[in-house]
């Protein structure tokens, strides 16, 4: 058994759950495996979609869904991304992002959308 631990952005535990090893066949695998959730947080600013959005471009990411809003000036967005095409590895790109977020002022995190169905799985 291997155990998970999620954290909310305060660092608080949200979810611990008990994935076990299962054989193939227990269930069916989702076809959400090359998904990933981008999320772009932190004080607005000029250029936040663009930078972001045209970073996963350069790299063959297609986004798939997309939901922004910005609440008494702080910047909040959510991404659901295809990964199936991307020019590199997952993990490149997580960094990579972040740093597009640095340079930004924001926290850009990437997660593989797997862990959130993984969550909610009994």
């Amino acid at each position: 058994m291997e155990k998970i631990g999620l954290m909310d952005t305060m660092g608080e535990k949200v979810v611990m759950k008990e994935l076990m090893n299962q054989e193939e066949g227990d269930y069916k695998m989702s076809k959400n495996t090359d998904k990933a959730i981008v999320t772009v947080v932190g004080k607005d600013t000029v250029g936040i979609i663009a930078k972001t959005c045209t970073y996963l471009a350069d790299h063959k990411i297609n986004i798939l869904d997309i939901s922004q809003t910005i609440v008494q000036g702080y910047f909040n967005m959510m991404m659901i991304a295809d990964f199936a095409n991307a020019d590199q590895e997952f993990d490149k790109i997580q960094e990579e992002l972040a740093q597009v977020g640095t340079d930004l002022g924001v926290d850009i995190k990437c997660q593989k959308a797997e862990i959130f169905e993984m969550m909610h799985r009994i």
